[in-house]
């Protein structure tokens, strides 16, 4: 028996939280009768529904490598029709949601997955699972590594914690910034640029935990080995 927000997790029919709004609402059904949140049910006996339609739990879980091009946004659909990241994957084989978000002028590595437990550990702060990004930057170029290794609060005032920065190249479109944070803040290595008095031309994320991005093509993806998904554990 599992609560049921994990099973519908699982199926890849939405993530946990939003499980349990469904919940709340009154969305599920098991065996025909109303579900409540923190009920529980077997997936291989009870007929769990989700606005009358059945859930399928996938026999098989995905874990994706995706190299994220810029111009994409990291949801499964857009309101304003711009591209998602679903059409790059929906190949795959099942439904799988992103781990984490790159913003749309980003690009480079990002996870997906129809394991919502992996997801959940992944993203949760208390990991603090790091994330390597290659950032061209222009500006005020001159002592910018320390500048942007010195940042402790964003312009709004939130702290965060310090980044590690390293200088990759110096060129006249820019200089290429290597810079490494665990946390997750929305556009937080943009927002750090910003606070260092830097303009961000183009960010690529390359490395989270020990994956690193590495050849895989813009636009592509591939699945994660399984040793790839024991390291993130």
């Amino acid at each position: 028996m599992e609560r049921l927000q994990k099973i519908l997790s699982a199926a890849g029919v939405c993530s946990r939280r939003q499980a349990e709004e469904f919940l709340r609402a009154g969305r599920v059904a098991v065996n025909g009768a109303p579900a409540s949140l923190g009920e529980q049910a077997d997936p291989e006996r009870d007929k769990i529904t989700l606005d009358g339609r059945p859930v399928a739990v996938q026999a098989e879980k995905l874990y994706l490598m995706l190299h994220k091009p810029r111009g994409v946004v990291t949801t499964l659909s857009d309101e304003k029709g711009r591209p998602a990241v679903a059409e790059l994957v929906s190949g795959c084989g099942g439904r799988v949601y992103p781990v984490g978000r790159l913003d749309m002028d980003s690009e480079g590595l990002l996870l997906l997955t129809s394991d919502g437990d992996f997801a959940q550990r992944l993203a949760h702060p208390s990991h603090e699972v790091e994330k390597e990004y290659h950032v061209t930057v222009s500006g005020r170029l001159a002592g910018c590594r320390e500048r942007l290794e010195a940042v402790e609060a964003l312009e709004d005032g939130t702290p965060v914690a310090r980044a590690r920065v390293r200088v990759l190249s110096r060129g006249k479109g820019g200089w290429v910034l290597s810079v490494v944070i665990h946390q997750g803040l929305n556009r937080q290595v943009r927002r750090m640029c910003a606070v260092a008095g830097l303009r961000v031309e183009r960010l690529v994320r390359v490395r989270e935990g020990p994956l690193r991005l590495g050849e895989l093509p813009s636009g592509q993806w591939r699945r994660l080995m399984p040793e790839e998904v024991a390291a993130l554990r």
